[in-house]
């Protein structure tokens, strides 16, 4: 029987499904992002996303699509995690401007929906990679479009999407090269698949409980140490390009100095070409954008057109590349009295957040591998501060895009030191000046990111051979700045085989912190070592407490 319409019974039903579909299936996501230890974690990212999403449209009372569609945009934007995550909340971000103003959709409001959510994912990105989510997306929404041509069933229309979107997917190797490598496809673009699977099922009310476990077979063959590096990591870049923050809020119509209507797409089309870091948020009454650019002052010509700036900022700045919130370990409680900056960190372990206190972090998030923390959990840290301006440490690569997204989401100005390892992390506060301007102070502190090394031991869950390295089930693995150098089945041994990797003429300072599966007596161990072996450097030992890496090793 064909379906021509989607209600808000329709439309609850898609969203629902497919947070439960993803949620049964994250595991396999999961595996699809791992290397032989347990971190992999795109699978989980995406389900708590998509659940934040679903808790938001079953909370809104409203009966109107367009309405339940915006609260599921809003819902995904708090609750994304991880870089799939933020994806994932982008191309629903276009999905509902697309259908704001529709109490139900049609075919074609679908198919456009999908499409436009496509093309808002791909601008969201400063440099969108083939192969990825977006290629994922982008199938789906072109099969969606061209089904519509011949139908007005929407139930025909989403099945096409979820067969484009398959297709993207089986694309995926052989777009990205780290992934052809190893055979495997795109982790966030299968997790797309699991939601689009999700709607097609509550469209049709055909349920399935399939649910996919990858043999270990499959698990070694997906193993490689570049893979580990999120693919969607890639979409941030090292480049020096823009060196001013340049941010306007502009009142629509008031004192325009021309009678140009105002169109969000004509004004970033605009800006994109004299900037990066684009971002333009609009309603009827007000324009807010954030850029980097050469040019500031023609970022607010561009404004004056429309109407009047009723706020500007600009600070000269250097553009760089760059948890889940734990009941038991909160957010510090906000200060009585407001303060002048905010220094927010994430990390995992009790030894780690006093360390980070020590060195002048004032907030702790709980969370970092396996438990990225969502764009709400940081937007809440930075609200609980009580400060007037915030640093964030993501301390991880795939965090660094939530932590992006909070920036637009408060009231105070916040800048992001892009720290992809807690070594990066505790070097950077080492460059924090309080006295300093925010960007002044981001700038310091990134530019010092590249003087340490940082090295991981943890346990292998499976053989493999990585890079022509024999890695085996069991024995300890050392992690060098995310590649793998060190396979031995001694931790002592391999730690010392994996410091003389990393130790060079300009080392002077190597700290060891020991993690809930590490011991003192074998960081000390390794501490002797050093000392006979590198006697003019200096090693510290602390208490880390981290989950599933014995000891992280930095050597500055």
């Amino acid at each position: 029987m064909s379906k021509e319409l989607i209600t808000k019974k329709e439309f609850s039903d898609m969203v629902r499904i497919a947070s439960h579909r993803l949620e049964k299936n994250a595991k396999f996501v999961n595996s699809l992002n791992v290397f032989p230890v347990p971190d992999g974690d795109t699978g989980t990212n995406m389900s708590l996303t998509i659940q934040s999403g679903f808790k938001a449209v079953n909370e809104s009372e409203s009966d109107h699509v367009g309405i339940l569609g915006k609260a599921l945009a809003k819902g995904l934007l708090m609750g994304a995690r991880g870089n799939s995550g933020v994806i994932t909340s982008q191309i629903f971000r276009g999905f509902s401007k697309s259908i704001e103003e529709k109490d139900t959709l049609t075919a074609m409001d679908l198919a456009k929906a999908f499409d436009d959510g496509v093309k808002t994912a791909y601008k969201a990105v400063m440099k969108p990679v083939e192969g990825t989510i977006l290629t994922v997306a982008r199938y789906g929404a072109e099969a969606g479009m061209k089904k519509v041509e011949t139908t007005n069933d929407i139930t025909e229309v989403m099945k096409a999407v979820v067969v484009g979107s398959k297709i993207g997917l089986e694309k995926t190797p052989s777009l990205l090269p780290v992934l052809k490598e190893v055979g495997v496809v795109d982790s966030g673009g299968q997790g797309l698949v699991f939601i689009y699977e999700g709607f097609l099922e509550g469209l049709s009310g055909q349920v399935s409980d399939e649910v996919y476990t990858p043999d270990e077979k499959d698990m070694t063959e997906m193993v490689n140490a570049n893979h580990h590096q999120s693919v969607q990591g890639q979409f941030n870049t090292d480049e020096i390009k823009n060196g001013y923050c340049t941010e306007m809020m502009v009142e629509i119509g008031k004192d325009a100095t021309t009678d140009e209507k105002f169109d969000n797409e004509t004004l970033r089309n605009y800006l994109d070409k004299i900037g990066d870091s684009l971002i333009v948020v609009s309603d009827d009454e007000v324009i807010k954008v954030h850029v980097h650019t050469n040019y500031p002052y023609k970022v607010w010509a561009a404004g004056r057109k429309y109407g009047s700036l009723v706020k500007i900022k600009i600070d000269n700045m250097r553009l760089q590349h760059e948890t889940i919130v734990d009941d038991d370990e909160p957010v510090t409680p906000a200060p009585q009295e407001p303060v002048d900056y905010a220094v927010i960190a994430v990390s995992s372990g009790a030894g780690l957040t006093e360390l980070f206190k020590s060195l002048g972090v004032t907030h702790v998030i709980s969370g970092g591998q396996t438990m990225n923390p969502s764009t709400n959990d940081i937007v809440d840290a930075i609200n609980k501060s009580n400060a007037k301006r915030a640093l964030v440490l993501p301390n991880n690569g795939n965090i660094v895009m939530a932590a992006k997204q909070a920036i637009d989401l408060v009231d105070i100005p916040v800048a992001i030191v892009a720290s992809k390892t807690i070594s990066q992390g505790m070097t950077a506060m080492l460059s924090f000046n309080p006295e300093a301007e925010l960007e002044d102070n981001k700038e310091n502190m990134e530019d010092s990111l590249d003087t340490v090394k940082s090295g991981q031991i943890t346990q292998a869950i499976r053989d493999t051979e990585i890079d022509g390295l024999k890695i085996t089930k069991g024995h300890y693995m050392g992690i060098v700045d995310g590649k793998i150098l060190v396979d031995d089945e001694d931790i002592v041994d391999g730690t010392e085989k994996m410091l003389d990797k990393m130790i060079d003429e300009d080392s002077e300072v190597i700290t060891i912190l020991v993690g809930q599966d590490g011991n003192d007596d074998d960081a000390q161990k390794v501490a002797d070592y050093l000392d006979d072996k590198y006697a003019d450097l200096e090693t510290e030992i602390h208490q880390g407490d981290q989950p599933v890496y014995p000891y992280l090793i930095s050597v500055e």
